[in-house]
């Protein structure tokens, strides 16, 4: 088998087409077709059926998948040891992150790794959803869920608080809230609940179990906005709150929640040296703002 038919095996595998692995890899349609054809003649097996939504995998696809992406984990190390990887760590690195914690709290750190590595590409993709690993849609995850299979390594990265936040225009004309109970008799910004992508964050039912949620996004950042402009109120992450004005605790202190981010990569790619600097990276800024992550606020004057 040859190595470039094996990366054009992959580039079709992972983006769902032959002509989405023909642009990931600057290759032709044809050309992606032709290799493709050859590795399905030398193994004497069909690697993709064809569907209406792409490319499937058969069963021989994917253990060929396996073994490529082996290889292809052992050519990049041989590349980053060639070329020293302790002087210079190059190419690209795509985080996948919630669009919470990818916008407001990597997104502003990232400058400081892109700095101290120049050569470096770093792709931040901050989007409510899972995301493949397998696929390579990122190289590392950080998402509210250990994977529960595949051939992936996760690590705990770290517990977050939120809280229950309004507007003070809110406030003011809504009705008094004094207690927890109180809090069901409030609209409340909410997530989309077909739309919710994982259930750690199907959390109105922790803290107003039948309030009513007239406004819903799948967009925590959208959420937070519609809260600044007093349509409710809506459970937020601490962090993501710190720092902006127009919005204040309710409750602060008696009504808290944690959830915990994993970071996750496919065990192909946890040594080469571009990962795991990424990966260390973010754990030594999580690290670093422990407080800000699981602070609970005092109520603002």
């Amino acid at each position: 088998m040859n190595w470039d038919h094996l990366r054009s095996f992959l580039g079709a595998a992972r983006g769902g087409t032959l002509s989405a692995g023909a642009r990931k890899l600057g290759l032709k349609h044809s050309t992606i077709a032709r290799h493709v054809a050859a590795l399905e003649e030398a193994s004497s097996a069909k690697l993709f059926e064809r569907s209406p939504s792409g490319l499937v995998l058969t069963a021989a696809g994917e253990r060929l998948l396996q073994t490529a992406e082996a290889v292809e984990a052992d050519v990049e190390r041989a590349q980053a040891d060639i070329g020293g990887r302790d002087l210079a760590i190059s190419g690209s690195v795509r985080i996948g992150a919630p669009d919470a914690f990818g916008s407001f709290f990597l997104a502003p750190r990232l400058a400081a790794l892109s700095s101290a590595h120049p050569a470096l590409s770093i792709q931040l993709v901050a989007t409510p959803r899972t995301f493949n690993l397998t696929k390579r849609e990122a190289d590392i995850a950080v998402s509210l869920q250990m994977p529960e299979r595949g051939r992936l390594m996760a690590r705990k990265l770290a517990d977050y608080g939120l809280g229950v936040y309004a507007a003070p225009s809110y406030l003011e004309r809504a009705p008094r809230i004094t207690g927890k109970d109180d809090l069901r008799r409030h609209p409340f910004i909410n997530y989309i609940d077909d739309l919710i992508f994982t259930p750690e964050l199907a959390y109105l039912d922790e803290v107003a179990p039948d309030a009513s949620t007239p406004f819903q996004s799948s967009s925590i950042i959208a959420q937070l906005n519609a809260t600044r402009a007093g349509e409710g109120l809506c459970i937020l992450p601490h962090f993501l709150v710190a720092g902006i004005e127009g919005l204040v605790p309710v409750l602060p202190g008696r009504v808290h929640l944690v959830r915990t981010w994993w970071v996750t990569v496919h065990e192909e790619q946890k040594d080469l040296a571009r990962i795991r600097l990424a990966i260390d990276f973010i754990f030594e800024q999580a690290q670093r703002e422990r407080a800000l992550l699981q602070a609970t606020p005092r109520k603002r004057p």
